[in-house]
């Protein structure tokens, strides 16, 4: 250790304070180890960072012999000289003279990654010890109109943050890195079955049109109630929870082959209420009969058997009403750092409250907040978000009730910052409310239009950045709220008597 450090601590300990965990030996063995061998800089440039170094001074080095071994040029004690001629800092412990006794005590190359480690642990520990003490301090002099839950948040963030440094945030890729992640979605789409590049719905039409359901991709799912919102993003959670497959490596990481953890909020409806509806689907019971109780021995035996089915469904749900954007995203990336996360739901955005702030000036301003928050949460957590939404009345009002972007409620921001935004649309639901009299012409003609949309659904695609937009047809089974792919009637299996 070099003698004003060593001096330092000691005179810190005699003080009676700690000073924050560092290890100027190993910050010297690295900056020595790349001034001898550039090839040293390569071990390391992938997660070290001049912040990290403890000492300013090496952290400056490591900076500017960084720009020259990037830029093709040799970092040396002689070529980085004309960098601290002018160092106050640097002159202190040696001058640049220091840079040449860095390079005469410098180890092998071999231990060159080692040594970046414990600095790169160090500067976490450090960052540990300063999240502890701003959390502290603001506990201490926290404004009145400041909850505990927001300070939980924030540190909550701000840890998750440390812990995903090493995926998230590494600034500008070269092309070639972007390239191949490229290419290896490419061919992960390849080997996958269905050939997806995203998160497979289940939905062979829908996954046609979209890819399957991309990562870091803010979905949103709208439509008017009764359409069967909730019912679709049930189907969808279910299918990437069920086909849920993956492989650990020997390192502790998971490599998902297929599906998804999925995380599913559910703002209207409760735990339970959303069990109840899977359970219905998958044993095809009408929920309002469960509820009841109005069924069978054997319709009682099926539920068993489905539920004993889904019990290892990597499938959680949060049905907390009135939770902030803020709160949703601190339990997403919790969920992530500690079961995986390949799929979040939210049902539904209006349900969801921004900041006060952001209230205090309008519900527009705060769908905005919402927005832009669930967008920059898919990003971070590079997975999908599929995020449900209400339509405006306006539809009611016109002869043609499809949908269309215009009808998204309360902020054009919902649009703009969604990637894919689709409606569901049932005209089965409409007509029924235009029933005629019976025996009359009216009601003849209305009977067989009826029968031509009966049990029929389109999910229209109004936006996709990176696919076409269209209508895809789905089947519905209003009774136990399940879709299917859409069989048209000439690809029906012939009848034989």
């Amino acid at each position: 250790m070099d003698s004003i450090a060593l001096a330092t601590r000691r005179e810190a300990e005699d003080d009676g304070y700690r000073i924050a965990p560092h290890n100027i030996e190993a910050e010297q063995a690295l900056l020595g180890a790349i001034l001898v061998n550039n090839d040293a800089y390569d071990r390391v440039s992938g997660f070290l960072e001049p912040w990290h170094f403890y000492d300013p001074v090496h952290g400056r080095i490591f900076e500017s012999a960084a720009t020259l071994i990037r830029a093709g040029k040799l970092a040396s004690p002689v070529t980085l000289k004309t960098y601290f001629d002018a160092d106050a800092a640097l002159a202190e412990i040696g001058g640049p003279a220091y840079l040449a006794r860095l390079a005469a005590a410098a180890t092998t190359i071999i231990n060159a990654e080692e040594y970046g480690r414990t600095v790169y642990e160090l500067a976490q520990r450090r960052r540990l010890i300063t999240i502890g003490e701003d959390l502290v301090n603001a506990s201490y002099d926290t404004p009145v109109d400041t909850s505990p839950r927001t300070l939980i948040e924030r540190a909550e963030q701000e840890l998750y943050e440390l812990a995903e440094e090493s995926k998230y945030g590494k600034g500008f890729l070269t092309f070639a890195t972007a390239l191949t992640d490229a290419i290896d979605m490419a061919a992960k789409a390849y080997e996958r079955d269905g050939g997806l590049s995203g998160v497979s719905t289940g939905l062979h039409d829908l996954d046609r049109m979209l890819g399957g359901l991309q990562p870091s991709d803010l979905v949103i799912l709208a439509g008017r109630p009764s359409m069967g919102k909730t019912a679709l993003a049930t189907n969808i959670a279910y299918e990437v929870a069920r086909s849920y497959r993956a492989e650990y490596r020997p390192d502790g990481t998971v490599d998902v082959k297929d599906g998804g953890v999925v995380g599913f909020f559910s703002l209207e409806m409760s735990a339970a209420q959303l069990a109840t509806r899977i359970v219905s689907e998958q044993a095809e019971i009408p929920s309002e009969r469960i509820r009841r109780g109005n069924i069978t021995e054997d319709e009682f035996h099926r539920i068993v058997q489905v539920s004993q089915e889904l019990q290892g469904l990597p499938l959680y749900i949060d049905d907390t009403g009135g939770i902030t954007v803020a709160q949703l995203a601190a339990r997403a990336r919790r969920l992530k750092r500690q079961r995986g996360l390949g799929l979040v739901v939210v049902d539904y955005l209006q349900l969801l409250s921004g900041s006060q702030r952001r209230a205090a000036e309008g519900r527009v301003q705060e769908v905005t907040e919402i927005s832009t928050a669930l967008k920059a949460l898919a990003k971070e957590l590079n997975v999908p978000v599929l995020a449900l939404s209400q339509l405006s009345r306006q539809v009611e009002n016109r002869d043609d009730k499809r949908p269309q972007l215009a009808d998204l409620r309360e902020s054009g921001s919902i649009e703009q910052d969604a990637d894919v935004v689709m409606f569901i649309f049932r005209e089965e639901y409409y007509l029924q409310r235009r029933q005629p009299r019976e025996n009359t012409e009216e009601f003849f003609k209305w009977q067989a239009e009826i029968e031509q949309v009966h049990g029929l659904a389109e999910v229209i695609i109004g936006k996709q950045r990176h696919g076409p937009t269209g209508v895809v047809k789905l089947q519905f089974e209003s009774e136990v709220t399940r879709f299917h792919n859409f069989i048209a009637d000439d690809h029906l299996p012939a009848h034989h008597d």
